[in-house]
């Protein structure tokens, strides 16, 4: 019962360490150790700031908008304008037209926008996980050598969208509840590996250690990937869902530096151990053996904590 009690504490402690970056945001920024105290409303708080406001004002103000006054303004005032002009024309034909109009706005604008935001996204999460990253550790760390880089990029790239399919995969269990918890359990925990991987990264982590500490401490990280995971799920349009991730995540990824992750004694939860061991196979068949998967706690985990 204890355990239970410890468990359900440390994913509330991950839920609410997830909206720790909003007051990162409001608030002026501490001062690192051992460092002159920065100014109020410094350039990087400035920037960073000018970020969100971007990325609230792209996916949010302009794709997003558009589509829900496409949706819901322009579709249903040309069908009343058809039904006053035509009359009670057939059903059918509107079905059809409406179908067409469809069609045409996601080819000729929802498309390419979505393609467009998610580049231009990337870009800036990175600043601003470069600027959150700066003003709590100071410069980041790189990995050694460039062919490294390159490698732990493609296979994570490699396991993160296999862990998508895999996510939707369980999303088809039979039983509604059982489904619903699983597909919010691994949407949770890839969201978290998204928020956390920026800062990881910086540190200088690679593959092998940043998924050891999803696993281990999973409990934490549960938490800390729920409030976005519910909040993307709730809309059945998957381009809605999209833009409200594009609009909240910059304020995981400040959380992400803020916080330092609840670390307790639980069981390993493997969950990437089937892409792992997929995307093991595909890199040693192509490229040789690149990246080892995790096996069992390894040390770099523990500077998480420190």
């Amino acid at each position: 019962m204890h355990d239970l009690y410890v468990l359900c504490k440390t994913v509330c402690k991950g839920a609410l360490d997830s909206f720790k970056g909003i007051t990162s945001v409001i608030l002026p920024s501490k001062p690192r150790p051992k460092k002159l105290v920065r100014p109020v409303n410094s350039p990087k708080d400035q920037k960073m700031l000018q970020r969100i406001i971007q990325c609230c004002t792209l996916n949010g103000g302009i794709f997003c908008l558009s589509i829900v006054i496409f949706e819901y303004i322009i579709l249903p005032a040309l069908g009343s304008i058809m039904s006053i002009t035509f009359g009670n024309f057939n059903e059918n034909i509107w079905l059809w037209t409406r179908s067409l109009l469809s069609w045409t706005f996601g080819a000729i604008w929802v498309l390419p926008i979505f393609l467009l935001t998610k580049i231009i996204n990337s870009l800036w999460f990175q600043d601003i996980a470069d600027i959150a990253y700066k003003q709590k550790k100071g410069d980041p760390q790189q990995l050694t050598r460039i062919s490294k880089v390159i490698a732990d990029f493609s296979f994570s790239l490699v396991v993160q969208f296999l862990f998508l399919i895999q996510t939707y995969l369980v999303s088809m269990v039979p039983s509604t509840t059982l489904s619903t918890i699983l597909s919010v359990t691994h949407l949770s925990l890839l969201y978290s590996l998204y928020s956390f991987e920026y800062k990881w990264c910086n540190m200088g982590m690679e593959l092998n250690s940043r998924l050891s500490i999803i696993e281990n401490c999973w409990p934490y990280f549960l938490g800390f990937g729920l409030p976005l995971a519910v909040i993307t799920s709730l809309p059945d349009s998957f381009i809605i869902s999209g833009c409200l991730f594009s609009i909240l995540f910059p304020v995981f990824i400040i959380s992400a530096n803020e916080v330092t992750p609840s670390k307790i004694k639980v069981f390993r939860l493997k969950i990437f151990a089937p892409v792992l061991s997929i995307t093991s196979t595909i890199f040693n068949r192509s490229i040789g053996p690149a990246i080892k998967a995790p096996t069992s706690t390894i040390p770099k985990a523990q500077k998480i904590h420190k």
